[in-house]
C-alpha cells in the first residue's frame, strides 16, 4: 500500500501535467494558425512588390516610415526587435505583453520586409506569439508564474512555426531568457506547443524545405577543420553583434527626427542595391539556400548584411535578427570553405547554426536546429562548433535584455550581486592568486 501523502503527490503531478498538456496543445495550435496567417500575408505582400517595375525601390523609405508610424500609433512596445522586447517583458514586466502588439507587429513587419528591409520573421512571430499567449493568460486569470510559462509556450510555438524546427524552437524559447541557466519544468509544455504549432502550419501550407547538405563521415581531420571554422565563426559573431549595436548607437546619437533617419536608412539600402543588386536586401533566404547548395556568396556578404540589418532597424524598421544571422553565418561558412577548398554547403550549414549559438547565446537550440534541418550525421560537428562559438563570443549578445546567470569563465564576477548586468573581469593579480591557491590545494 502506498502512503496517502504519496498518492496525493502523484495526483498533483499528473493533474498538473494533464492541465499543461491541454494548454500547450491549444496555445500552440492557435499561435501556429496566427503565425501561418502572418507568413501567408507577408509572402503575398513580397510577391506583389516584386512584381512591380523598378520604381518599387522607392517603396523602401515609404515602408520604413509606415512601419515606424504603425508601431507608434498602435503599440509603441512593438518597436524594433521582437524577441528582445519579449525577453525584456519577461524579466521586467512579469511577462505582460500587450495584445495590441499582435496587429502592430504584423503590419509593421510587412511594411518593412515587403519593400526590401533587412530583417527577419522570427522576431515579429515571437512577439506575436507572446502577445497572444499573454492575453490568453489574462483571460484565464493565471498567476504570474503560470503566465510566464504560457508566454514561453507562445514563443516556442512561434519559432517552430517560422523555422519548422519544433524541438529547437522549444529549446530556444527556454534557453534565450537566461544565459547559463535552463528551466526544465517549462520544457515539456514548450515542446508540445512547438509540435502542435508545426503541424498546424504544415496543414495551412507553410513549407520548410531546405537544400540537402552532404555530411562527411566523422574523422579527426574534418573535426579539426570544424574547430578552425568555429574560431572564425566566433570572430564573425563578435563583428556581427558589435556592428549591429554600434550602428544603432550611432543613429541614436543623431539629433534628427525619425522620418529623416528613415530616409538616411533607405538611402543606404538603395545605394547598396544600386551597386550590388538587390540580393542583399530582404531576409536573405535565397542567398541562404544558394550557399547551402554550394554557391558561395561574395567575400564581403556577411560584413554587409550585418550593417544593413542595423541600418534597417535604426531607420524605423521592425523585424527580427535571426534570419539575417542565418545568412551571415551561412555566407561566412561558404567563405571559409572556398578559401580552404572544402565543401561549401557543409560549412555553410555549420556557420548558419554557429552564428545563432554565438550571437544569441543559445548553443543547445542551435545544435538541435542543425540536426532537425540537416540530419543526425551533423550532430557531433554542429555540437562542437556551436559550443566553441558560444564560449568564444564572450558576454556579447544581439539581445541586450538577456540576463547572464552563469558566466562563461571564472574570470568574470558580479560587481553588484543584486544586479545581473554588473559582470566584470577580475583583475589579473586576483586571477593569478586564485589559480595559485587552486593548484596548491590540488597538490595537497
Amino acid at each position: 500500500m502506498f502512503p496517502v501523502q504519496e498518492i496525493k503527490n502523484e495526483e498533483i503531478i499528473w493533474g498538473n501535467v494533464i492541465k499543461w498538456l491541454a494548454l500547450s496543445v491549444v496555445a500552440g495550435a492557435l499561435t501556429g494558425a496566427l503565425i501561418a496567417f502572418f507568413l501567408h500575408l507577408l509572402n503575398q505582400s513580397i510577391s506583389f512588390v516584386q512584381s512591380l517595375p523598378d520604381w518599387r525601390y522607392a517603396l523602401i523609405p515609404v515602408g520604413l516610415l509606415a512601419s515606424y508610424y504603425t508601431v507608434r500609433s498602435i503599440e509603441p512596445t512593438a518597436e524594433g526587435r521582437g524577441t528582445d522586447k519579449v525577453i525584456e517583458a519577461f524579466h521586467y514586466r512579469a511577462a505582460r505583453v500587450p495584445f495590441m502588439v499582435v496587429p502592430a507587429k504584423i503590419l509593421s513587419s510587412i511594411f518593412t520586409l515587403a519593400p526590401g528591409g533587412v530583417v527577419g520573421t522570427e522576431g515579429p512571430s515571437v512577439q506575436v506569439g507572446a502577445g497572444f499567449t499573454s492575453a490568453l493568460s489574462v483571460l484565464l486569470r493565471f498567476s504570474e508564474k503560470e503566465r510566464k510559462k504560457l508566454v514561453i509556450c507562445g514563443v516556442a510555438a512561434a519559432l517552430s512555426a517560422v523555422l519548422g524546427t519544433p524541438i529547437a524552437g522549444a529549446i530556444f524559447g527556454v534557453e534565450v531568457l537566461f544565459v547559463g541557466n535552463f528551466f526544465y519544468p517549462v520544457l515539456l509544455p514548450a515542446v508540445i506547443s512547438s509540435i502542435s504549432s508545426y503541424f498546424v502550419c504544415v496543414a495551412f501550407g507553410i513549407s520548410y524545405a531546405v537544400p540537402a547538405v552532404t555530411i562527411p563521415p566523422l574523422s579527426l581531420a574534418m573535426f579539426a577543420w570544424c574547430v578552425g571554422a568555429a574560431a572564425f565563426f566566433s570572430f564573425v559573431c563578435i563583428y556581427h553583434v558589435e556592428t549591429v549595436h554600434g550602428i544603432e548607437r550611432l543613429f541614436k546619437k543623431m539629433n534628427l527626427p525619425m522620418p529623416v533617419k528613415s530616409f538616411i536608412s533607405a538611402g543606404i539600402l538603395l545605394s547598396v542595391a544600386a551597386f550590388s543588386g538587390d540580393s542583399f536586401l530582404g531576409m536573405g533566404t535565397e542567398g541562404i539556400n544558394g550557399v547551402l547548395s554550394g554557391h558561395a556568396e561574395p567575400w564581403y556578404a556577411f560584413l554587409l548584411k550585418s550593417a544593413l540589418l542595423a541600418v534597417t532597424l535604426s531607420g524605423g524598421g521592425s523585424g527580427g535578427v535571426q534570419t539575417p544571422t542565418f545568412f551571415i553565418g551561412a555566407s561566412a561558412g561558404g567563405l571559409f570553405a572556398s578559401v580552404f577548398g572544402l565543401d561549401i554547403g557543409f560549412f555553410a550549414a555549420l556557420g548558419l547554426v554557429a552564428c545563432v549559438a554565438g550571437s544569441m547565446n543559445t548553443p543547445l537550440a542551435a545544435a538541435f536546429m542543425a540536426v532537425e534541418l540537416f540530419g543526425n550525421a551533423i550532430a557531433p560537428y554542429a555540437g562542437a562548433v556551436c559550443i566553441i562559438c558560444y564560449m568564444l563570443t564572450g558576454l556579447r549578445s544581439l539581445y541586450p535584455t538577456q540576463i547572464l546567470v552563469q558566466p562563461k569563465s571564472d574570470a568574470f564576477i558580479l560587481a553588484e550581486p543584486s544586479n545581473k548586468k554588473s559582470w566584470k573581469v577580475l583583475p589579473r593579480r586576483i586571477l593569478r592568486k586564485n589559480v595559485f591557491f587552486r593548484k596548491k590545494k590540488k597538490s595537497k
